[in-house]
């Protein structure tokens, strides 16, 4: 899963435990089709004496109801609620509760909690995250998780589904190679919290007045330096991310702050990696320090599946079982995916490795996170979202956005002038490619059922009727390329589309990628087909990571290029949409496409962000890396022309007031701390505006990005993305754009010993072509 185990994923458990647990699913599968009523507590309405308990009474504040629903429980019935599968107790009306949900990119059927049922059977399936996030639209990440959340209420309603989902996924991005880094914003800190935060208030937040309640419970995973899975025999179960206080506080943490204290998320997962030698959901400094002390976590802290066991039979880090319980909870773990817990705290408890108060206070955070969500409130369907029901599900609108979604987030990498194509124009049309009729593909992983499907094949064949189809290879793997039927093909066509790249047998949780080829035969497929094809040849590259395409970028024949990522249900539409222009393609990469030269130097292991020259370690991300590139962070072509004018520029100097007797006054500094009396106290903050035209023949719809190149001070950034806005424009339409900038917070660098500081020196702020220098000095 982070949130899958050892025990519920492929390749990690003997096959007699698998044969149980899918003997298990089976069972609770065949069960769950009777299930029509939602899981709740206090039903008043069957059970009168209920209304006399305390934490059964809406009227009291939600922490005295805690604190006494945990005062009438015994040990052994508290042990039940630390687990995901909480039992219940029958005595006093609490029924048991499966915490495990996902909703990475639309209600997924992974986890205990939902079935795709009669009722229920699809559900809205928007693109993979990465997609999403390409679109650089904080307005659309909110509106997605607002339907998804809308779609999970109503399949709760019904008896399919829970109400705490273990989404999103906000890992950095740092290896082209990772497996799951489709499921996660990109490789850019600002854009992974703003991804975040966004997409959790659109899971959690209420149409009502009251802020403490919640609508679903969002998670956000897997904390922290987590992105190793499977590479070369290194697994994540023991895996040690060795990483320096700097990156951790400038690349790694970013995401997870912003999800709790900017989306006021209800739920963080630790991971299953140590890192620096401890197991995250063992490290009190991680948990109780960071997460709960410093950023304020309203809500639980979950561990990813079998975590504990994990940390104890993988990593050997405690000698027993009960001490791998003891130390997990005193860190500040809350609740356990998995079984663990139930099975060993009592033993710990005896031993006196852990105090009852701990497990209280556990308990409680899970409790107060329910009670948010409404499920000690009785009967769901009469609380404020009482009426949602299968009829919310796969509505036109909801479906409308995942094809929205699709087309702001799809890239057009390459394009010598042949897109948009004419319709009218555009007679006969191949499709070529292991990717070019797939459905499942399209919506990468923790997926659930979509609504429907359009695939790329169906999407342009609706435009262009005379269009001929061939695989060209059995699979994405493609040990075998049926050379000679693509050529013939694309011979007789007006244009050829080859849809290519990957699938989850390249990449997925539990799968890291070797290299960044296509697989198998699919470059000689491309390059064969592009020599001969009679007319234009489009390359659509279908994954979740960048590949090495330098040859299609480098030949004439191909005329253009587009990433599509994982497009989730609707991702054919918005494919052809954009191939004929009913789209004007907006899209801009959220990581970097590297060269295959970049990952045969460069250990997935090495969690450095920042180059090393003493042994050749090059870096990682646009922000530290400054070798070639295939494409960078950021491109992606419009069939329009923006360009851009400054209207208001910040000051050439900015002066931060520093009192007299400051250091810096009798000695050389490079910098000031990022906070105190000189940021307090001084105008430190000034705004840019932007002009942007739209100097084409069409509508079109342009990402600004202001970055900045901060002075060499403390091995900062070569480059560093401060904000983005995105914004619509008629042809020969323009607007100004505005940024308002805090020399302090933005201007601001992290240090070695992971504090920030404003570089004395100059910076440099750049949009497009753009560049203004401002000097800041005291």
């Amino acid at each position: 899963m982070g949130s899958s185990s050892p025990l519920t994923r492929r390749n990690r458990a003997p096959s007699s435990v698998l044969l149980i647990f899918c003997c298990f699913i089976l069972c609770f599968s065949h069960s769950s089709n009777a299930q029509t009523k939602p899981v709740f507590a206090c039903d008043v309405d069957t059970n009168p004496s209920l209304a006399g308990y305390g934490f059964c009474n809406t009227l009291l504040k939600i922490e005295y109801r805690v604190a006494d629903l945990v005062a009438r429980l015994t040990l052994q019935e508290k042990i039940g609620f630390l687990v995901s599968n909480a039992t219940g107790v029958t005595r006093l009306g609490i029924p048991p509760y499966k915490w495990w949900s996902e909703a990475l990119h639309g209600v997924s059927y992974v986890g205990d909690a939902t079935r795709f049922l009669g009722l229920v059977p699809g559900a809205t399936s928007f693109p993979q995250v990465i997609l999403t996030a390409a679109s650089f639209n904080v307005s659309l990440f909110q509106a997605i998780g607002k339907v998804v959340s809308t779609e999970a209420r109503a399949m709760y309603n019904v008896g399919s589904a829970g109400l705490t989902y273990w989404s999103p996924n906000v890992n950095i991005f740092r290896d082209p190679r990772w497996g799951r880094g489709q499921e996660t914003p990109g490789e850019d800190p600002l854009l992974s919290s703003k991804y975040a935060s966004g997409y959790v208030k659109g899971l959690q937040e209420t149409d009502g007045a009251d802020a403490n309640r919640l609508k679903v419970a969002a998670c956000c995973k897997h904390y922290t330096a987590y992105d190793v899975d499977n590479w070369k025999g290194v697994e994540r179960y023991n895996f040690n991310a060795v990483v320096n206080q700097q990156d951790m506080d400038d690349t790694y943490q970013p995401p997870f702050k912003s999800c709790v204290v900017d989306g006021n998320v209800a739920s963080v997962m630790c991971s299953y990696n140590q890192v620096n030698g401890k197991p995250t959901c063992a490290d009190p400094d991680l948990l109780a320090g960071v997460i709960r002390g410093e950023w304020k976590l309203n809500g639980y802290i979950v561990s990813d599946c079998d975590s504990v066991k994990v940390l104890y039979e993988y990593q050997h880090y405690t000698k027993t079982p009960a001490e791998a319980a003891a130390i997990s909870i005193n860190a500040g773990l809350d609740l356990n995916c998995g079984s663990y817990l139930g099975q060993y705290t009592e033993d710990a408890v005896k031993a006196g490795l852990v105090h009852e108060a701990a497990i209280d206070n556990a308990i409680s955070n899970n409790f107060l996170t329910l009670m948010r969500l409404g499920f000690f409130d009785g009967d769901p369907k009469k609380q404020i979202y009482g009426e949602l029901g299968p009829k919310d599900v796969c509505t036109p609108s909801n479906q409308e956005l995942a094809a929205e979604a699709a087309r702001q987030g799809i890239v057009l990498l390459k394009n010598t002038g042949c897109l948009p194509l004419s319709p009218t124009t555009t007679k006969s049309l191949a499709m070529i490619g292991p990717n070019a009729n797939v459905t499942e593909t399209m919506i990468g992983n923790y997926q659930g059922i979509p609504c429907k499907y359009t695939t790329p094949l169906q999407g342009l064949a609706a435009t262009v009727p005379a269009t001929t189809y061939l695989p060209g290879c059995a699979n994405v793997a493609c040990t075998v390329a049926d050379v000679a039927g693509a050529t013939k093909l694309a011979g007789d066509a007006d244009v050829t589309v080859l849809v290519m790249g990957a699938d989850k047998s390249i990449e997925e949780e539990s799968r890291d990628r070797v290299d960044l080829n296509l697989p198998g035969q699919q470059e000689e497929l491309v390059t064969q087909v592009a020599k001969a094809a009679k007319g234009p040849v489009l390359l659509v590259i279908m994954s979740g990571g960048g590949f090495d395409i330098t040859f299609a970028k480098n030949d004439p024949k191909i005329a253009g290029i587009l990433w599509v990522g994982y497009p989730g249900e609707a991702g054919g539409i918005a494919i052809a949409d954009i191939i004929f222009g009913r789209y004007n393609p907006s899209g801009r990469l959220p990581m970097t496409w590297y060269p295959q030269s970049y990952v045969e130097k460069v250990p997935m292991t090495n969690m450095n962000m920042r180059p090393d020259t003493s042994n050749g370690y090059p870096g990682r991300t646009y922000r530290f890396y400054t070798g070639e590139t295939v494409y960078s962070f950021g491109d992606g072509l419009s069939y329009t022309k923006f360009s851009h004018s400054l209207v208001k520029a910040p000051p050439r100097v900015v002066s931060l007031r520093v009192e007299e007797n400051h250091v810096c006054r009798s000695s050389e500094c490079q910098s000031l701390d990022a906070f105190g009396p000189h940021c307090e106290n001084t105008v430190s903050g000034f705004e840019v505006q932007i002009k942007v035209r739209n100097g084409g023949d069409r509508e079109g719809v342009h990402t600004v990005f202001l970055f900045t190149t901060p002075p060499e001070v403390h091995g900062s950034p070569r480059k560093h993305l401060l904000g983005f806005e995105k914004i619509r424009l008629g042809k020969m339409e323009e607007a100004v754009v505005k940024f308002n900038v805090d020399v302090c917070k933005d201007l601001s660098v992290v240090d070695e010993n992971g504090k920030r500081k404003v570089g004395l020196g100059q910076h440099r702020l750049h949009v497009g072509d753009l560049k203004h220098s401002l000097s800041i000095r005291i």
